[in-house]
């Protein structure tokens, strides 16, 4: 199994930062669809999964939280591997790209834009034609998990929530770094697995996830408003996820390893 070495990863990811501002609206927007929609899969089988087993979360709460985020990297995989456009992965890919100047602030600006719309639309496809139309949460144990879920990530301040995206976002990009320094499919996948079961694991804050969980847990009767989604949410896990991919994955690497002479 060949991999890359940091420096030659940090390379490859300055000529893929490149090419993904420089995708065409269309295609980035139906990208950023499916990368939506597959990590909305990754959080459905992780509520059906880890979400059914009550008795453990009760006497075992960490196995338990292992076994949701053991589950919920498919979602990445799928975006990784089959090719997808997703809003958090790409805050540190195209940063290394724009640091060198190949590319500009605008078209990155417009690259996170047009990616984060459509993970929106993708995740939000799911909510309603798979799991909510399709009944699959609508009784316990998998009810009451969406809802306290949903209801969970909206009783937290903005800091925690900040700092949260931060952690997650860290883990998720590096995770990305470690499938991009992967030469197989199989390095890809492992690269990627451990560290999104842990940030899942943790309990940290991802805002495409939670394109899924709050809205899954709203349409299941949880005590949320679509308002407290956007504003108390999505907001500070946003801009956590921008620092923690951007700052501490994309121009951290690019500082150590392009900026070097």
């Amino acid at each position: 199994m060949g991999f890359k070495s940091p420096k030659e990863t940090t390379c490859s990811v300055d000529n893929i930062g490149c090419n993904k501002i420089e995708m065409a609206f269309g295609p980035l927007l139906t990208l950023g669809f499916l990368a939506g929609a597959f990590i909305a899969f990754g959080g459905l089988l992780a509520v059906i999964v880890g979400g059914g087993v009550p008795g453990l979360r009760a006497d075992n709460p960490g196995l338990q939280k292992f076994i949701f985020g053991a589950v919920f990297p498919v979602g990445l995989i799928l975006v990784v591997v089959a090719g997808a456009e997703l809003f958090t992965g790409n805050t540190a890919c195209c940063i290394p790209a724009v640091l060198s100047k190949k590319a500009s602030w605008s078209g990155l600006a417009r690259n996170w834009t047009v990616s984060y719309v459509g993970n929106f639309i993708g995740s939000i496809f799911v909510v309603i034609f798979l799991t909510y139309l399709t009944g699959l949460l609508a009784s316990d144990p998998w009810l009451g998990t969406i809802t306290g879920i949903a209801e969970a990530k909206v009783s937290q301040g903005f800091w925690p929530l900040f700092f949260k995206g931060v952690g997650c976002n860290w883990l998720v990009c590096l995770s990305v770094w470690l499938a991009i320094a992967s030469d197989d499919v199989v390095s890809k996948v492992l690269g990627i697995w451990f560290p999104i079961m842990a940030f899942v694991a943790i309990g940290f804050e991802h805002s495409v996830a939670n394109m899924f969980f709050i809205p899954s847990g709203i349409m299941y009767g949880a005590d949320v408003t679509w308002a407290q989604f956007f504003t108390v949410n999505l907001i500070p896990v946003t801009l956590g996820n921008i620092v923690g991919g951007g700052l501490f994955v994309g121009a951290i690497y690019w500082y150590i390893y392009s900026c070097q002479r």
